[in-house]
């Protein structure tokens, strides 16, 4: 870190971690959670699965389609 940093947060870096007195300290699994990564695209995963799926049985079948 560059003295500027240091000296922009040396006021507060000491202190003592803060511990709400109202809500209980969440479990590291649901804090995981929160940084888990998500489905953005709804849908997107079986449409991968299902185009996967017809290009292996056009690789057996060996079927030949033109260009479009």
């Amino acid at each position: 870190m560059d003295n500027i940093s240091k000296d922009k947060y040396e006021d507060i870096i000491e202190l003592p971690h803060h511990v709400s007195e109202k809500h209980p300290q969440m479990s590291m699994e649901k804090r995981a959670a929160q940084f888990a990564p998500f489905a953005a695209l709804t849908g997107f995963e079986e449409t991968i699965t299902a185009t996967e799926q017809l290009w292996e049985q056009k690789v057996e079948n060996e079927i030949v389609y033109e260009d479009i």
